[in-house]
């Protein structure tokens, strides 16, 4: 919404008329003009959508502007669905980068494993109680997508870093009787958007971009690339079907292309 509001005010629209079928006509373009992904264009349709429902139950405007099924953007049947993952190389350097104490605290390191690890969604993350971390099984229960609940097992090298952790700075926080794992300085809950801001800092020392789901892909992609069965993947990364994961996950990347074409 703050997206689509800042394209308003550079075209300088009248504030008077927060939505209109012009509008949204003119912000989908510029979405694909600029070459933002269709995932991202059709979760703003689809945000849309309710601002404008919500418009109308307010009596603001009176028609609906925006149709699904008809202003999402299509991608032809048999199109590649691409997934961008970290390399073995940058996966590497991430780690390294993690295992500098001066830099990096317990809790964020602690962090940084479970995206790479365990592929949990950055709501999940932040959603995780000190209830959920079973130390006699080595295994985290996570609560996903509309309530579902699965159990992922836990690496040694990731399941010590929980230990630390509670045994120290999070004991050490003022809100340590929250429920939650996660705390922050100024809350009980640590919130997804102080995981993404983080991302967004080592990005900067990296060199390169991280964000939450990037990790989550590159947590799938890298089991598969190990012969991981499906169903395991599927199972590990919480997708509601086999076929959602095969979707995402199963193709070629274009390095694998590149050097395929080399060989010739």
């Amino acid at each position: 919404m703050k997206g689509f509001q800042k394209y308003l005010d550079e075209k300088a629209v009248e504030s008077n008329q927060p939505l209109s079928r012009f509008s949204f006509v003119r912000y989908k373009q510029y979405l694909l003009d600029h070459n933002f992904a269709i995932a991202t264009i059709n979760k703003k349709i689809n945000s849309l959508k309710v601002y404008n429902d919500f418009l109308r139950m307010k009596g603001i405007v009176s028609e609906s502007f925006i149709q699904i099924k008809r202003d999402r953007v299509k991608v032809a049947a048999g199109s590649e669905h691409v997934v961008t993952a970290l390399s073995d190389k940058e996966v590497e350097q991430l780690l390294f980068y993690l295992e500098d104490s001066a830099k990096i605290s317990i809790r964020n390191k602690l962090i940084g494993y479970l995206l790479l690890y365990t592929g949990v969604r950055v709501t999940e993350l932040v959603n995780i109680k000190t209830k959920d971390v079973d130390f006699l099984t080595s295994t985290l229960t996570v609560r996903g997508k509309g309530g579902k609940i699965r159990e992922i097992s836990l690496r040694k090298d990731v399941v010590d870093l929980f230990r630390a952790y509670m045994k120290g700075e999070r004991k050490e926080s003022k809100f340590y009787e929250s429920e939650y794992l996660f705390l922050s300085q100024r809350a009980s809950k640590l919130h997804r958007d102080a995981v993404r801001d983080w991302l967004t800092n080592v990005s900067k020392d990296v060199g390169f971009k991280l964000h939450p789901h990037l990790l989550r892909h590159t947590f799938c992609t890298r089991l598969l690339k190990k012969g991981v069965d499906l169903t395991t993947v599927n199972k590990l990364a919480g997708h509601s079907t086999v076929n959602m994961t095969a979707k995402f996950y199963i193709q070629t990347s274009r390095e694998e292309k590149q050097n395929a074409v080399e060989m010739l």
